[in-house]
């Protein structure tokens, strides 16, 4: 494994959340995409904790016409030059990279990380590399150095920008919209983050200062050790015995000697590997190993866990760097509450900050009814709500169902209030058979989407919960509408379930608006620091990889 040097490894990493070359102009920004602070209420307070000042070398300057005839001989830098020309304009044209005893440390240190891109998860290659490096080894060998190289310089500073670029932005918000993510993309100065950088870097030494979504430096962790390992010989073939529907502790067979091999390659099994005998130890591994990939953690091995188990380290390795892309284009944090939902992952998060108080099992839509990946600011919660039944639903369920049967409105508590398009107005009535539950949570948006009760309880015990028609059904609503109204001391526990169980529709609006995320990670890093996949439910990895990997 390459190791990076200290400083560009604890520089910067702190939520929580695609390209071959003919992608790679995508991925480059303009200088106002770079330098725009984030524009959300909600992000300003990130943005804040980006601090910026100027290098206390002020000796050695250059001659602004410089930059100009570097471009001239490195073109392939030239569209980060009204970053470049911005920087040093600020700086008052001091170099960033010398003092008067030559190169800083961190030149190289740049240099080697760069190098070492493939960690990242970027195929992509940084220009001049070998330039830089060629020219660095020689400053290196040269001493009483009388003048510094503007030429090393302007190199290090344009590759910075580009390192920037494509390991904490990420591919643009066009492309990033191709593939149905609509939350709100990060933006930051990347020239103050250097200059910062340059003045001070022990002050940096933080892994929390790192602009990128906390997300993205655990899976590159498991990223850089999957690589370690991803050409040892692997077990990928594990099966089932004849006859035999699942293996369950006390069974003995050559395949379970398999499996406890494969869970030891896994590091999910530490105990003995030539035993044939499904043992307490191993049981205690299957279920860790089954709770990492979003399986029931019974410990019973049946063909979804064997199907899961076979997956090679390869994919494995191309879905972590898919899911680090999509890290990149979120913000590092947020300084206070919000609220977070994982698609594939089935689940609503509560944060305060980068503290998670606590996490509840969700329903998300079905494949037909995709639930989007978007950003929005709650405001209200609606006790005993009713349901105003969509235009599509009533189209393609409601109306084929009151051909059928004449009595289908009265039956399933609904009423027709109007006519719009050439349909029926449809509601559901408030109760505890409304397909809203008791409580909704709205948050103004475009695609219709809201979080939600449900009297189907039975759904949230399932594997998979992909059934909705968009909207988001959350397991503990209760919860959720004791944390939202907590600041509100009048909507006491009491109140809530009063207003739960009446037959009135009743609108609290929100004292704080509550940011809520909705995002699609299919591998992320749990607060117990285990790597987790779960199932690319909406098919939307391959459709990334393909834009970043060859």
């Amino acid at each position: 494994m390459k190791k990076y040097n200290t400083f560009f490894q604890y520089i910067f990493f702190a939520l929580l959340v695609l390209f071959t070359w003919s992608c790679s102009n995508e991925r480059k920004k303009s200088q106002k995409e770079l330098d725009d602070s984030l524009k959300t209420e909600a992000f300003k307070k990130w943005d804040e904790t980006i601090p910026g000042s100027f290098s206390e070398q002020t000796e050695l300057t250059f001659d602004s016409t410089e930059i100009a005839v570097f471009f001239a001989g490195y073109p392939e830098l030239k569209i980060y030059e009204d970053s470049i020309k911005k920087f040093y304009s600020q700086r008052n044209y001091a170099y960033a990279w010398f003092t008067t005893k030559g190169l800083i440390e961190q030149a190289g240190n740049l240099s080697d990380r760069i190098r070492n891109l493939g960690d990242e998860g970027i195929e992509e290659k940084v220009p001049y590399t070998q330039v830089t490096d060629s020219l660095i080894y020689s400053e290196n060998l040269t001493e009483n150095i009388k003048k510094p190289s503007i030429e090393i310089e302007l190199l290090l500073t344009g590759q910075y920008f580009v390192f920037a670029n494509e390991v904490w932005q990420g591919v643009d918000e066009k492309t990033s919209k191709s593939v149905q993510w609509y939350l709100p993309r990060k933006k930051v100065s990347y020239g103050v983050l250097l200059d910062s950088l340059i003045e001070n870097p022990k002050s940096l030494e933080n892994v929390d200062k790192e602009p990128v979504y906390r997300q993205y430096g655990l899976l590159r962790k498991f990223l850089t050790k999957y690589r370690l390992v991803e050409k040892e010989p692997e077990i990928t073939n594990i099966v089932l015995d004849a006859g035999v529907k699942s293996f369950k502790p006390g069974d003995s067979s050559k395949n379970i000697l398999r499996i406890k091999k494969r869970l030891s390659f896994l590091d999910d099994f530490t105990g003995d590997t030539l035993s044939l005998k499904y043992t307490d130890d191993l049981t205690e591994a299957v279920k860790n190993f089954q709770e990492r990939h979003g399986l029931t953690a019974d410990g019973v091995i049946g063909p979804g866990t064997i199907k899961e188990m076979n997956v090679p380290l390869s994919k494995r390795i191309r879905t972590l760097v898919v899911n680090m892309e999509r890290a990149r284009w979120l913000p590092a944090g947020l300084n206070r509450k919000y609220l977070g939902v994982n698609i594939p992952e089935y689940k609503l998060h509560v944060y305060d900050s980068d503290s998670l108080l606590w996490s509840c099992n969700v329903v998300v839509g079905k494949d037909l009814h995709k639930t989007v990946v978007f950003q929005g600011d709650m405001q209200y919660v609606v006790f005993s709500p009713y349901w105003n039944v969509p235009e599509s639903i009533v189209r393609n369920e409601i109306l084929p169902a009151m051909n059928k049967n004449s009595s289908y409105i009265a039956q399933h508590n609904m009423e027709i209030i109007g006519k719009r398009n050439g349909l029926p107005i449809v509601r559901q009535l408030p109760g505890k058979n409304n397909s809203l539950g008791l409580v909704k949570f709205l948050f103004p948006n475009n695609y219709n989407i809201y979080l939600h009760d449900t009297p189907s309880k039975s759904l949230f015990a399932q594997e998979d919960r992909a059934f909705s028609h968009g909207c988001i059904r959350v397991s503990e609503p209760v919860k959720l509408a004791e944390f939202l109204l907590e600041d509100m001391p009048q909507w006491t526990a009491e109140k809530i379930n009063t207003a739960m169980h009446q037959n009135k529709e009743t609108w609290v609006t929100l004292k704080d608006k509550m940011p809520v995320f909705i995002s699609y990670f299919t591998a992320f890093v749990d607060r117990k620091g285990q790597l987790n996949f779960r199932k690319d439910i909406y098919d939307r990895d391959e459709a990334l990889e393909k834009m970043i990997l060859k």
